[in-house]
């Protein structure tokens, strides 16, 4: 190794640790790091901060706003109230319609929507106890089925993440979001069987009293109507044409940030909140890690890498088993760590090198990493996880009885569905 490639992968151990060990706020171990690499004469300052200026980095970022805003249209009200009707119901066919309306939701909130799954964790803990559809029998799998939407249009988060990691291992080509879309249906629909199925495996007891104020998540300032629909428009048009990206070019890029400044002008959202989800913790990460990406691939250290992989596994290893290896070693380091960005910087570069050294296109290794890291959750160690098991008041068996079947299955059906739509 030479001393670039120590010093470059020096400041990736420092920028994880950081993010790890939440010795700094969320999204600012990147700009130290970016920092970092000027000091080490490693990258100059425009490459360092390349992030800043990438398409797919402005676009996510500004696609935050029309996000944001439309958290605070009705639209997850009618969640709340639809619930509450399936629950007095009870039964199974209840069970299977409340999936069906959390997935649904997920559809608008998002993957790994931190907003969205505590809403319905909190909603699912201030509904009585009942014989006929015991909450305890709701926790898991409805704050679950948060991470899954039934209609994956909102991907655009996921499929930025995605794109970063792969331009920023050097690859050129086009990644149709529609392709990454279907890879998350696949995925979800392998979660809604799994939850069908595990019914009967689930407990049946009273659970925890409400640890969260719902009244703060489930009602907030009311809005005229014409505002609401406006906020749903500009979401989605700015979906669409994020998912149009490959036929009309550029203006993909901008038409987030033309939405966000609509709603800006209507007030739906203030300038404090335009700017904070401008620029969210997430929206710097994706932006900083890109020059320490960078920095890592001039020094040669991802190649490096990349051929030592290649060569350990070999040239005659099936496309199926390469991509799964990579998606489980990535939701494991996320699941095992909390650090869900810091586990794709870890694995995204190398799984792309180590394809690109085999002569395989790199694109589905890079959508099930970016996938997969939101799809560990068999510890409940953070975040979701650990307030599901907490609210749900399970014992650690009645936990991994669901969850470890879970995410087996979740990882093989994305692995699966990320080398049929992207093969390599």
């Amino acid at each position: 190794m030479t001393m670039s490639m120590i010093l470059a992968l020096a400041v990736l151990v420092i920028m994880i640790g950081l993010i790890m060990f939440d010795v700094l706020p969320f999204g600012a171990p990147p700009l130290v790091a970016c920092l970092l690499l000027v000091v080490f004469g490693l990258s100059t300052v425009p490459e360092a901060f390349a992030g800043f200026v990438n398409s797919s980095v402005l676009m996510i970022a500004f696609f935050m706003v029309p996000l944001a805003a439309l958290q605070k249209t009705k639209l997850i009200g009618r969640v709340k109230d639809s619930m509450a009707s399936l629950v007095e119901k009870g039964g199974y066919k209840s069970y299977i319609a409340l999936l069906i309306v959390v997935m649904l939701g997920a559809s608008l909130a998002g993957t790994g929507s931190t907003g969205y799954y505590v809403l319905i964790l909190a909603l699912v803990s201030t509904i009585p106890y009942d014989r006929k559809l015991p909450t305890s029998r709701l926790m898991m799998p409805l704050g679950f089925a948060t991470n899954h939407p039934l209609v994956p249009i909102n991907v655009a988060l996921l499929y930025g993440v995605m794109v970063t990691v792969l331009e920023a291992s050097g690859f050129k080509g086009s990644v149709s979001m529609v392709t990454f879309s279907l890879v998350n249906f696949v995925m979800g629909m392998a979660y809604l069987a799994w939850a069908l199925l595990a019914y009967r495996l689930l407990p049946d007891h009273p659970i925890a009293e409400p640890t969260v104020d719902t009244s703060s998540l489930a009602e907030g300032e009311s809005y005229p109507s014409w505002k609401e629909a406006v906020t749903i428009g500009a979401f989605v048009v700015s979906v669409i044409a994020m998912m149009l990206m490959n036929v009309i070019g550029d203006l993909a890029h901008v038409t987030p940030g033309l939405a966000a400044f609509v709603l800006l002008f209507i007030k739906m959202v203030d300038f404090k909140e335009f700017r904070g989800n401008l620029f969210a913790p997430v929206i710097l990460m994706m932006a900083g890690v890109i020059g320490v990406a960078d920095a890592l691939a001039r020094s040669g250290f991802t190649a490096l890498v990349g051929d030592a992989v290649a060569g350990w596994v070999g040239a005659s290893v099936p496309p199926f088993l390469l991509v799964l290896v990579f998606a489980l070693l990535t939701s494991t380091a996320a699941t095992l760590t909390g650090s869900n960005m810091g586990s794709v910087m870890i694995f995204a570069p190398i799984a792309i090198a180590t394809c690109t050294s085999l002569g395989l296109s790199p694109v589905a290794a890079a959508a099930a990493v970016a996938i997969a890291v939101w799809q560990g959750g068999f510890m409940p160690i953070d975040g979701m996880p650990a307030l599901i098991h907490d609210m749900g008041k399970y014992r650690l068996l009645d936990f991994w009885r669901f969850t470890i079947p879970m995410y087996f299955i979740r990882i093989i059906a994305l692995t699966g569905a990320a080398v049929l739509f992207f093969p390599m």
